[in-house]
């Protein structure tokens, strides 16, 4: 019987190689004509295929069934619509054409193949794996079928038969890591540890360089219960590899997961300078190691070292002299830290967070030219990044260029999103500061009030703004609830201390603002600044204690006050307002 004529094969066969495996089952004799019948069949058959390669599913089943209607004796319709049936997961169906495919042409592999696929999709696996053993017996150089067949064995429970197919796989294809790693799991899940074991070992004496084997058999071992047997295997792999990656890998893990802290980060830091492992992985650990320090001054120091003898390592690496940066920012050490921010920046420029840290390592007042000038290089890689333009802004704060600041942060609050109202509140307060210090004051306020709006509850702000309006003399109702408000967010905060204690000055209260003041004082004791004891002095004045005054606007004057006025309030011993 005949579908197709050679014509029609010859299409298709350039059309849809794919297909050619189906057409194969017809098994044509040229040589005999074909009927009207037949020719439709083929015809038919032909435009299941176009459907096919159409990707038209519902197209294609229609067709087959009609050529199946024509011709129900032919095979390969029948697993094509098997096919089908199994991309809708219609088992049932796609089992019902397969076997009638395969009582039509039970020589086709593909035919079987199909229908241990089905049985393996229908959970039936001991049927899947006898079959995917016969086509293994037939097609002898195909070592699929018995994998295969090894797999659903071991599906199905059948671990003794599973373990027969892997061995006979073994004995045709020598110690594959694959056969053995599956032969150790059956034996695993038979609970059968000793022959796990010695499989395990198996690959450890075909692989005696490769760590990972030894770390294989030692989890084993500690998986089921044996950590002084998985200790040992540890122990002389460390004698055969000492360097090995993988094993201070695996012993560092067996130490974290019997909480012997010591020795795990001892591994740790040998994992963090080992040339074998990838900077990613170590960058993870020296992290882990940074957090294990915490405030131990001495194992701080530890991971200086340790991020040193990585950023050496990986001296090309733009992110490792980052994370060294980072190391040396937490352990106090900015001027250094800027350093590697640059070396990271030269290898790679492009990440923004990394210019961050580097400007914040300016913005000490000394460093303000350096703020300025690698704030303008960040701007001109990153011209929208608003933090760059207010970190310029701080720069020329700090230099006391207050236009110039002003210009910069009023660009850096134009840009700046709603997705960070403390940045953008900071800012505002800021700039609220630039125009206190030109007496801008209407100015001041707004942006105050601005930043207050957005962070209600920043502590700091809130002691700035009622500190500028104490100064002024204006508002005091806001200002004490302002500065009052701090001191419940920060109680004890010496610079807020002051603040409240000079409010309560300026409204008269002068015995209240004394103790408020001496406070502040008290609570910096030698660090306590010069304005510290210019306001006491100023309270003790109108307190009636000319001589006490004295004492304390003297020093107020070594602490290094430039007040002009207190020259004056020292030489006349009078206070001037």
């Amino acid at each position: 019987m005949k579908l197709l004529s050679r014509t029609g094969i010859l299409r298709t066969i350039i059309l849809l190689p794919a297909s050619c495996f189906a057409l194969g089952a017809y098994g044509q004799d040229l040589s005999v004509p074909i009927t009207r019948e037949e020719g439709r069949a083929d015809s038919m058959y032909y435009d299941a295929i176009k459907a096919r390669m159409l990707d038209d599913d519902k197209q294609e089943m229609t067709l087959l069934q009609g050529v199946i209607a024509m011709k129900p004796q032919e095979a390969a319709p029948y697993y094509d619509l098997s096919r089908l049936y199994m991309k809708e997961k219609n088992l049932a169906k796609a089992t019902e054409n397969v076997k009638k495919a395969i009582a039509l042409n039970d020589k086709n592999k593909w035919y079987k193949e199909q229908y241990a696929n089905i049985l393996g999709m229908d959970n039936h696996y001991e049927e899947a794996a006898d079959i995917y053993g016969g086509l293994a017996k037939t097609e002898k150089q195909n070592n699929d079928y018995l994998l295969k067949a090894s797999l659903l064995y071991e599906r199905a429970g059948k671990h003794k038969e599973a373990l027969a197919i892997l061995d006979k796989l073994i004995e045709k294809t020598g110690d594959d890591e694959n056969y053995l790693m599956q032969k150790q799991q059956i034996y695993l899940k038979m609970n059968d540890l000793e022959s796990a074991a010695k499989v395990t070992q198996r690959l450890i004496d075909d692989n005696p360089t490769e760590g990972r084997y030894y770390v294989l058999l030692a989890e084993m071992y500690e998986n089921n219960k044996e950590p002084q047997k998985a200790l040992e295997v540890y122990k002389k792999a460390q004698q055969q590899l000492p360097n090995d990656a993988d094993i201070q890998f695996g012993v560092a893990e067996y130490y974290r997961r019997t909480n012997d802290t010591v020795n795990y980060s001892a591994y740790l830091k040998k994992l963090v300078t080992n040339k074998d492992l990838d900077a990613e992985a170590q960058m993870g650990m020296l992290i882990e190691l940074i957090q294990q320090a915490g405030d131990d001054s001495l194992k701080k120091q530890e991971t200086i070292k340790i991020a040193d003898g990585l950023a050496k390592l990986h001296d090309s690496n733009a992110q490792v002299q980052d994370i060294y940066g980072q190391v040396l920012v937490l352990n106090g050490k900015p001027e250094e830290a800027a350093q590697q921010f640059k070396k990271s920046l030269a290898i790679d420029q492009s990440h923004f967070d990394v210019w961050q840290r580097l400007l914040s390592t300016y913005t000490a007042r000394k460093d303000a030219d350096s703020l300025i000038f690698y704030s303008r290089k960040a701007i001109k890689l990153f011209p929208n990044q608003a933090l760059a333009h207010f970190m310029n802004g701080l720069g020329y704060v700090n230099k006391k260029d207050n236009q110039a600041a002003e210009k910069a942060i009023s660009r850096a609050i134009d840009l700046q999103g709603d997705d960070n109202t403390g940045l953008t509140a900071e800012m505002y307060s800021t700039l609220g500061d630039v125009y206190y210090t030109d007496r801008q004051y209407a100015l001041s306020d707004s942006c105050y009030n601005k930043a207050i709006k957005l962070q209600p509850d920043d502590a700091t702000m809130l002691n700035n703004y009622s500190y500028y309006l104490s100064e002024r003399g204006t508002r005091l109702d806001d200002a004490e609830k302002m500065s009052k408000r701090s001191l419940e967010l920060r109680p004890n905060e010496p610079t807020f201390l002051d603040t409240y204690g000079w409010i309560l000055y300026k409204r008269g209260q002068y015995d209240k603002a004394r103790e408020y003041v001496e406070k502040a004082v008290e609570g910096n004791r030698e660090n306590a600044d010069a304005t510290l004891f210019e306001h006491l002095g100023d309270i003790y004045y109108k307190l009636n204690k000319a001589d006490k005054a004295l004492e304390y606007w003297k020093k107020a004057k070594e602490k290094g006050s430039e007040n002009p006025e207190l020259d004056k309030k020292i030489k006349d011993k009078k206070l001037y307002e």
